[in-house]
């Protein structure tokens, strides 16, 4: 394989993984502003969808240079809920 054809294959696999990192990213956005609606009502929530796409974005992390996201916890959530209340309050 001549060295032009090897670097456009690197080339065009690392915007597939940054494309799928934004996808991922975005995914990971709504699932986390739908559990703040959820807690905001208060109605249950789990954070599971969203650390699933976390664990998704991690391991492709792990593979290029993408930074890593946090996995979320329900407290974490009610936290961010909770801080916006204390402010409109202020």
């Amino acid at each position: 394989m001549s060295v032009h054809k090897a670097i456009t294959l690197h080339a065009q696999k690392q915007n597939q993984d940054f494309t799928k990192f934004t996808r991922l990213d975005q995914q990971r956005e709504e699932y986390i502003q739908e559990a703040i609606e959820l807690c905001k009502s208060g109605k249950g929530f789990t954070t599971d969808k969203i650390n699933e796409v976390t664990s998704q974005i991690n391991v492709l992390a792990n593979e290029r240079f993408i930074p890593t996201r946090k996995l979320v916890t329900p407290e974490m959530v009610r936290g961010y809920v909770e801080s916006l209340t204390n402010q409109s309050h202020g």
